[in-house]
């Protein structure tokens, strides 16, 4: 009999298991978008003047602003856009999402990566009348792990979108529960089985939700 049981509790256990899929998934994806967004506006080359005293003078010169990774930024928000839009949508139209999103993910990724090899030579060669060395500060590595985790979270995504729950039909525009309204009250169906709002949308158009339909051979 405890062997029969096994695979009930493991069902419920794999139910759970799947939504908490969606949470972490999802955390991770906000997380990683946000972590390369905050990275990107950061400096991501630091200058060493090796005791000369030009290193005050070369921040300056650099204007704080070419020491950062702006496009790791722009495309971290575009990410966390698309996160934003697999949460309110269903079906086909997420899952599509979703994949834009590991596009996305991919940019943050290859431009942090791009930007973490060229950047200390860039400002290197900008400065190179002073004399000073150039390297990557921490945000620099973040900005890498974070497109990583980026990556990892979108492909989860793409993978797992169809199994995560959706939001309520609810949630949709009020044209489409008036449609259904005017429907369900043309169909005639009876007014115990019809909604609340069914009823006050037939009183505001000035029907009568409980009358009979009419037959149509009279």
């Amino acid at each position: 009999m405890a062997e029969q049981q096994r695979p009930g509790r493991g069902g419920r256990g794999g139910r759970r298991g799947g939504r908490g899929g969606f949470g972490s998934t999802v955390l991770l994806g906000l997380a990683a978008g946000t972590a390369a967004a905050v990275a990107g506006n950061q400096a991501w080359v630091s200058i060493d003047d090796r005791g000369s005293g030009d290193s005050a003078f070369a921040a300056n010169l650099a204007g704080g602003g070419d020491l950062t990774a702006p496009p790791v930024t722009a495309t971290a928000l575009v990410l966390l856009a698309t996160w934003g839009v697999v949460l309110v949508s269903r079906g086909r139209a997420r899952r599509a999402v979703a994949v834009l999103g590991l596009v996305a993910a991919l940019a943050v990724l290859g431009l942090a990566v791009a930007a973490w090899v060229t950047r200390p030579g860039e400002v290197s060669d900008d400065l190179r009348t002073l004399d000073l060395d150039t390297g990557r500060t921490l945000w620099a590595h973040v900005g890498v792990l974070a497109g990583l985790a980026a990556v990892a979270s979108s492909v989860l995504a793409v993978l797992r979108v169809p199994s995560w729950p959706e939001m309520g039909r609810r949630y949709d525009a009020p044209a489409a529960s008036a449609d259904a309204a005017v429907a369900t009250a043309a169909a005639g169906v009876p007014a115990e089985e019809q909604s609340s709002i069914d009823l006050w949308k037939a009183l505001d158009e000035g029907r009568d939700p409980t009358a009979e339909p009419a037959d149509p051979a009279d």
